[in-house]
């Protein structure tokens, strides 16, 4: 059985999102959904004092009925200082913070052009970090004109899939009869987040996964390993 996961690769993800890599035989890259302004495309959030802040990367307007991997990023701004500031100013002190931040500030002060570029790199650095050797698609390489669900099924019969690992909000949107016409087994994840040593108080859960690497470093790999995915 080839199980496939397919996500769009957002900006920092969580560490649902690498538990999704992990969790399935092959991965693809939905990047050439629509870009949707205020979701995970280009921003996400990492633990303060306060709680949490968002990081946001900017983009080129207009972004209207783009792909993601049509968005031009804005330099209008010095958001990678800001960036970079405000994660050293709230994980310097975590213990790991120096074994992973150079190289996190090197890809986030290169000046990519497209988003997808700079989410990609930062996404490999830290599957590399984790120990994640899952095999890894486009689907803008697939050429797969079809939306939605008739879309998903496509890339699942392309790359020669037998089951397609849904998130559970999937049970919401997705057209499970187009799955069962393709003899595509179809399930759905119940990820259960991980709780570890964090700074500032009370556990906060979803923040971006730089929050997992700076505060348990080598023992991400095995946190990220053994928390539940599946009921």
């Amino acid at each position: 059985m080839t199980n496939v996961m397919i996500r769009q690769p957002g900006y920092l993800p969580n560490i649902g999102f690498f538990k999704k890599i992990q969790s399935c035989d092959l991965f693809v890259y939905l990047d050439d959904a629509q870009f949707v302004k205020d979701r995970f495309d280009n921003r996400n959030k990492i633990r303060t004092i306060d709680g949490y802040r968002w990081l946001t990367v900017p983009v080129k307007r207009p972004v209207f009925s783009k792909k993601i991997n049509e968005i031009d990023i804005s330099y209008d701004t010095n958001w990678q200082k800001e960036h970079c500031d405000l994660i050293f100013e709230n994980y310097h002190k975590t213990k790991y913070f120096s074994s992973y931040w150079n190289s996190i500030k090197k890809i986030i002060d290169k000046k990519h052009e497209k988003l997808i570029d700079l989410n990609i790199n930062l996404i490999q650095f830290i599957n590399s970090e984790l120990k994640i050797s899952t095999e890894i698609f486009s689907s803008s390489d697939l050429n797969i004109s079809e939306t939605k669900t008739k879309k998903l099924v496509s890339i699942c019969s392309r790359v020669n899939a037998t089951c397609y690992i849904s998130g559970i909000s999937g049970r919401d949107y997705l057209d499970e009869q187009l799955f069962s016409d393709a003899k595509i087994k179809l399930i759905y994840e119940n990820f259960i987040h991980p709780k570890y040593d964090q700074l500032y108080g009370n556990f906060l859960e979803n923040m971006s996964v730089i929050d997992l690497l700076f505060n348990m470093g080598e023992q991400s790999v095995e946190i990220l390993s053994k928390c539940k995915n599946f009921d």
